[in-house]
C-alpha cells in the first residue's frame, strides 16, 4: 500500500489577524519535536526531507502548509506512529492547550550562529520590522472586507425562507447518517483550514483531502445563504453520534466553516464557491444550492446595483490583502538571505539523522 499524503493548513491569514489551529491536530501525539530558529527555510528543509524520506513507507502523512508560502511546509504528522514535527516559532502558537510529556524544542539557532548575525542586526530588525507591518495591513484589509461581506449577507439572509432551510438540513442529515442510533465513544474533532490567503492569491487543497472519499456534497449559494450553518449542524451530528471529525474552517472568517469531513461514513461536504469553487467531476459529486432552495426567487436581480458595489468593494480589499502579503513576502525572502550564509548545513544534517532514527524506531516498534 502506497504512502497517503493528506495537505491542509493549520494556520491561516485571516480578518482575524494569524489564526492557529495547530494544537487540535498535535493533541495525544506522543512525539512532537518543536523546531524552533530564525530560518523558515531551514524548518521546512527539515520537515521536507523527512517527507522525502518517508513517502514510501505505506503510512499516511499529514503535511501541513506554510500559510504565506504555501510550496514550503511547516509541519509533518505520521499519526499512525504518533509523531510529529513542526515549526513552533511566532507567530504559531504551539502547547496552549496540551503539551506531551515527550514533546522537545530543538533550537536550530546555536550560540556561534547567532554571533555569526550580529553584523547583519540592523538589517534584520529592519526587514522583521517592515514583514511586520506589511502582514499587520494585510489583516487590516482583511478585516475590512469581512465588514463588507457582512453587508452582502445580510440581503440573503433578509430574503431567506428559514423553514426551507431547515428541511433542507434536516434531509441532508438523514442522506449523511443513515443510522438512527446514536454511538457511546467521544468523537475525535481536527480543527484545519483547507485553504490559505497566500502571497499569490488563495490556495486549497479541497482535492486531495477528499480524493480517497466516495461522496463529495457541494455547498452552493450566495454569501448569507446559511452553509457554515448547514456545516455547524453536521458538526453536531457527527459529535453526537460519534464519529471522528475533520473541521476545515474558512481561511477568510475562521468563525465560519468551509468543510466538514466524516472518514469512516467515506464522505465531504463543503463550501464549494469562490475563492474553492469546484463542481461535480466523478461519481458520487452532488450539488447542494441553497440560493435555489432557500432563497426568495429573484433576490439576485433586485439587489443587482447594491450586490454590485459591495462585490466591487470586497474584491478591493481582498486585492490589497494579497499586495501586503506578496509584500511581506518579499521581506521574507530577504530575511532568508541573510540566514543562509550562516546556516550550518552539518548541524542541519544531524538534526535530521537523529530524527529519522527515532523515526526508525517507531516504525519498528510498531510492527
Amino acid at each position: 500500500m502506497g504512502t497517503r499524503i493528506l495537505r491542509y493548513f493549520a494556520g491561516g491569514n485571516t480578518a482575524q489577524g494569524f489564526y492557529n489551529l495547530y494544537d487540535s491536530n498535535l493533541a495525544d501525539l506522543d512525539r512532537v519535536f518543536i523546531l524552533s530558529g530564525k530560518s523558515s527555510r531551514e524548518k521546512s528543509y527539515i520537515i521536507e526531507q523527512l517527507l522525502e524520506k518517508w513517502t514510501e513507507a505505506g503510512y499516511t502523512i499529514e503535511v501541513i502548509h506554510r500559510a504565506n508560502d504555501y510550496q514550503r511546509l511547516e509541519g509533518l504528522i505520521i499519526r499512525t506512529l504518533s509523531f510529529a514535527v513542526i515549526d513552533g516559532d511566532l507567530p504559531r502558537a504551539i502547547g496552549k492547550e496540551y503539551v506531551g510529556s515527550h514533546w522537545e524544542t530543538i533550537d536550530m539557532d546555536q550560540a556561534s550562529r547567532t554571533a555569526n548575525l550580529d553584523k547583519s542586526e540592523n538589517e534584520i530588525s529592519e526587514l522583521t520590522e517592515k514583514m511586520e507591518v506589511a502582514f499587520d495591513k494585510a489583516y487590516q484589509a482583511y478585516a475590512e472586507g469581512l465588514r463588507v461581506h457582512d453587508d452582502w449577507e445580510r440581503i440573503y439572509i433578509n430574503q431567506m425562507d428559514f423553514e426551507k432551510a431547515n428541511e433542507t438540513i434536516h434531509k441532508s442529515i438523514a442522506d449523511l447518517f443513515p443510522e438512527t442510533k446514536t454511538c457511546q465513544r467521544e468523537s475525535d474533532t481536527k480543527h484545519r483550514f483547507l485553504g490559505a490567503a497566500t502571497s499569490e492569491g488563495p490556495i486549497d487543497y479541497v482535492d486531495n483531502i477528499t480524493e480517497e472519499l466516495k461522496a463529495r456534497y457541494f455547498l452552493k449559494g450566495r454569501a448569507g445563504t446559511g452553509k457554515s450553518t448547514f456545516l455547524r449542524k453536521i458538526v453536531q451530528e457527527a459529535k453526537l453520534r460519534g464519529y471522528d471529525i475533520e473541521v476545515y474552517h474558512c481561511g477568510f472568517d475562521p468563525k465560519s466553516l468551509d468543510m466538514v469531513v466524516v472518514r469512516a461514513l467515506g464522505w465531504a461536504i463543503f463550501d464549494s464557491t469562490k475563492p474553492h469553487e469546484y463542481f461535480p467531476s466523478r461519481p458520487g459529486d452532488e450539488i447542494i444550492d441553497m440560493y435555489e432552495l432557500t432563497i426568495a426567487p429573484g433576490t439576485d436581480e433586485t439587489f443587482a446595483t447594491e450586490i454590485a458595489k459591495i462585490e466591487s468593494a470586497y474584491r478591493k480589499h481582498m486585492d490589497a490583502g494579497k499586495k501586503y502579503l506578496a509584500e511581506a513576502k518579499v521581506y521574507q525572502d530577504e530575511l532568508e538571505e541573510i540566514y543562509a550564509e550562516v546556516t550550518n548545513h552539518s548541524y542541519l544534517a544531524q538534526i535530521l539523522s537523529e530524527m529519522d532514527d527515532e523515526l526508525q524506531e517507531l516504525a519498528s516498534e510498531h510492527k
